[in-house]
């Protein structure tokens, strides 16, 4: 059966997913394209239902097939592709990282988030902990990661639960008054944080950081973009250290 009313219920259950709200009291989220819900799959995420239309519907073991308008409503996108998949998000109880990984303090804008998931899975970095950032699982973060946010294993929470976590693996800070990161030599195991966007990394996990490291660069930069800054790092400091 093809639904054609932008009222059905269910409709109306996938919209409410793009509320921060209703997407962490569900445990679900959405992904939308072609390209993004076939990476999903591929990736094995647990997926709760696909909606997509009668166009792409045998491509597809879709739970609700739609009409061209009705998809038009429930999509994010400019231009729909016309699938969308609703996925369960990943309860990852706290636990220590089994190798380096990425710190994120107070992160905010999404399309940051989104791209710095998208290079620690490029460069290996398999966990990242989030403290009071701006929400992963929303269409513009899952969208800017490029699907490595099915490949990142995600923790949340506030400072002092996340740094009890990290208990005992050295922290690297990403700030002006540091050491050139490309003469740093890492630890072999080591935790990255990057600040947010406006204010960096708060003053207590900067000052119990157990190194403070640099990207150099001429007087006529201020700073770099958060997650321009932290692809650089993820590189230089994988390099140098674990391998």
């Amino acid at each position: 059966m093809v639904i054609t009313s932008k009222s059905n219920p269910q409709i109306k259950e996938i919209v409410k997913l793009y509320d921060k709200k209703y997407r962490h009291a569900n445990g679900l989220y959405i992904v939308e394209g072609v390209k993004p819900v076939n990476e999903c799959i591929s990736a094995g995420c647990d997926i709760f239902q696909i909606i997509c239309t009668e166009k792409l519907a045998p491509n597809y073991v879709a739970s609700l097939v739609v009409s061209e308008d009705v998809f038009g409503a429930v999509s994010a996108e400019k231009t729909p592709q016309g699938v969308l998949a609703v996925v369960k998000i990943p309860q990852n109880g706290l636990l220590p990282p089994q190798n380096s990984c990425i710190l994120l303090d107070k992160l905010q804008d999404p399309g940051n988030l989104g791209t710095i998931m998208r290079t620690a899975n490029a460069a290996g970095y398999d966990e990242i902990y989030m403290i009071n950032c701006t929400d992963p699982y929303s269409p513009k973060a899952v969208r800017a990661s490029m699907s490595g946010i099915f490949f990142e294993k995600i923790y949340q929470g506030e400072q002092e639960e996340i740094l009890k976590a990290l208990a005992g693996v050295p922290i690297i800070c990403a700030d002006m008054q540091g050491e050139n990161i490309f003469t740093f030599d890492p630890p072999q195991k080591f935790c990255l944080c990057i600040g947010n966007e406006g204010a960096g990394i708060n003053g207590f996990i900067k000052n119990s950081a157990e190194y403070k490291v640099k990207i150099p660069m001429r007087e006529t930069c201020e700073s770099l973009n958060a997650a321009v800054s932290a692809g650089i790092a993820m590189y230089a400091l994988k390099e140098r250290g674990i391998k």
